[in-house]
């Protein structure tokens, strides 16, 4: 009676173990791993040659490698492997400068601006302000200060 027993225990035991794949009930959370620059589209696209090395480094960000013996060119790397896939992309963006420091030309897999294109940049991002308008002494008029609202003028009722 035992050894029937143990014969059924150690044929499903040895059935078991024979699956070469268990399916995954629970799967482990994965983080995406950013690394290097990221480079959008506008910021490429503000990119025009003549441009120094602090603008296109303002526009830009701190390049990942600044390679002692090609002093005239800066790279830009980006990679990001997303945890749930696996699978990793990855982008290269070089900048060229010339002698004097100015920017002659730029290579990679984000495309620049074309002279041609009539793109304008959003308001938000590049504001002008007109220092000929302020006054010499330094004094500035400040705007009236804002209306109070509901909680404001309950709190003002109440004494505070």
């Amino acid at each position: 009676m035992i050894f029937p027993r143990f014969a059924i225990a150690t044929i499903a035991l040895c059935t078991f173990s024979a699956c070469s794949s268990v399916p995954r009930i629970v799967k482990e959370y994965r983080i995406d791993v950013q690394q290097g620059n990221v480079l959008t589209q506008e910021m490429v696209s503000q990119l025009r040659p003549g441009l120094s090395r602090d603008q296109v480094r303002f526009i830009l960000g701190t390049p990942v490698l600044m390679d002692m013996f090609h002093v005239n060119r800066w790279d830009y790397f980006y990679s990001l492997q997303k945890g749930r896939s696996g699978e990793v992309e990855t982008r290269r963006f070089s900048v060229f400068f010339d002698a004097d420091g100015k920017l002659v030309r730029v290579s990679g897999d984000v495309a620049p601006a074309q002279p041609t294109d009539t793109t304008v940049v959003s308001e938000t991002r590049n504001r002008e302000i007109d220092l000929g308008s302020l006054p010499a002494d330094g004094s500035t008029v400040m705007p009236p200060p804002d209306e109070r609202g509901f909680f404001g003028k309950m709190m003002e009722s109440v004494g505070f």
